[in-house]
């Protein structure tokens, strides 16, 4: 079959890959892509936001199968209007995508559900908001709060403030960084403290399965300092959650939160994320995501020894329960390089410098390049590259991924240096 992929970033890049490896794919599409999935797949000059016309390409160019990576495309409905067409297509219906699309929607889900979550406030203004901060319902002027704007934001729209102080100027600051779109709702929480875990699985709207439990390194400084960003870098172990821990998560959080989909008319087919936090009384959930994470795809699917097509068929089919996926044995990291400037406004048009190396089980996932008249990779975007490992075990993991990020170069490049510590 033909396979179209939607988006244009390392997630995409690692799902075009991916899609590679199987027996049944003839020709991969990515709309729109980077220059590193051009490697991989043909480029489509259709913008994921863009759905009359990819459900038009889809149609015209007989695709057998799509798969949307991004947020902005499911939130717009292209899951609804490709199955309205006859279209296979992995994803979210618009209605699911709103547990990503809207924090105030996601938080009241999750109370009408009885799904442990911090506790909220819901404003409709930055000015209601600093009111309800001021009546001290989250605690006196030192107490730690998050800041959530309700929409669609890239990874930006969250600020994790040290006290009431910082909290009031994100919420002044917080429509210049995401869109007045993304702030009509703005959500107050209580700071959870412990581990946080990503936590992915396919699910086709009754059955699930789990992918790996995965860390996301969120701050763009070590030692988790600075800005939120949209992921810095992640770690694949399984040693990330017990069996005990697992199987709480799957009673507590999962099935409440399938059955919730389907008591409230919208079952959720595609991927859902979870991201979680670890607190000492058990897992609270602090967001929900209707796709795969960027940059936790990376670390995941490189893991992954099952054709992708043939999980995918099982999802629009309603028949994972029918199969078993199976994942490669030991660790994976993925170091994210940045451009300069990045999580603001990043320097782009850079050229990079050490691609050709290559190391084994290394994969260079491309989440914001394009190629000059010299034909050179240069940066287009804040986040560039994702240098991803796989090993044994997590030190060897790490270790490689580092040492391949040591080849790499150009004017400005910004990473972590303590991923997975």
């Amino acid at each position: 079959m033909k396979v179209l992929v939607v988006g244009s970033g390392g997630r995409e890049h690692a799902l075009c890959r991916t899609f590679k490896r199987s027996e049944k794919v003839t020709k991969i599409f990515c709309a729109d892509g980077n220059a590193g999935i051009a490697d991989v797949a043909e480029r489509v000059n259709i913008k994921p936001d863009e759905i009359d016309a990819l459900a038009r390409f889809a149609v015209e160019n007989q695709i057998g199968l799509t798969f949307v990576g991004g947020e902005t495309a499911l939130a717009l409905g292209i899951t609804d209007e490709f199955e309205r067409r006859g279209l296979k297509i992995v994803g979210a219906s618009r209605s699911a995508a709103r547990l990503e699309a809207s924090k105030f929607f996601a938080k009241d889900f999750m109370w009408r559900h009885n799904i442990p979550t911090a506790d909220y406030e819901i404003a409709d203004s930055p000015r209601q908001a600093t009111e309800i901060l001021r009546s001290g319902r989250f605690g006196g002027e030192d107490a730690r709060v998050v800041v959530k704007a309700d929409g669609l934001a890239a990874g930006k729209g969250v600020i994790v403030a040290a006290n009431r102080a910082e909290a009031e100027r994100a919420l002044n600051e917080l429509e210049n960084t995401v869109g007045r779109a993304a702030v009509e709702r703005i959500v107050l929480e209580e700071c959870l403290i412990g581990r946080e875990i990503s936590l992915i699985m396919f699910a086709d709207g009754e059955h699930f399965a789990l992918m790996p439990p995965v860390r996301d390194h969120k701050r763009i400084y070590e030692n988790d300092a600075g800005a939120n960003t949209g992921g810095m870098g992640t770690i694949a172990d399984m040693s990330l959650l017990s069996k005990d821990e697992t199987a709480k998560i799957i009673g507590e959080i999962i099935q409440p939160t399938l059955r919730g989909c389907q008591a409230e008319g919208f079952p959720f087919r595609g991927i859902l994320f979870l991201g979680l936090m670890m607190t000492p009384t058990g897992a609270k959930v602090i967001e929900y995501n209707a796709r795969f994470g960027d940059p936790e795809t990376q670390v995941i699917l490189v893991k992954l020894k099952t054709d992708l097509v043939e999980i995918c068929e099982a999802i629009v089919n309603q028949t994972l329960d029918k199969i078993t996926i199976e994942w490669e044995a030991g660790s994976s990291a993925c170091i994210v390089l940045a451009g300069r400037g990045y999580p603001q406004k990043a320097q782009t048009g850079d050229v990079i410098y050490g691609l050709d190396k290559e190391f084994d089980d290394v994969s260079i996932f491309h989440a914001g390049t394009a190629k000059d008249a010299q034909g050179n990779y240069i940066t287009n975007g804040g986040r560039v590259l994702g240098v991803t490992a796989s090993a044994e075990n997590l030190s060897e993991a790490i270790r490689r991924a580092y040492r391949a990020v040591g080849e790499i170069s150009w004017n400005g490049m910004q990473y972590r240096r303590d991923i997975g510590k």
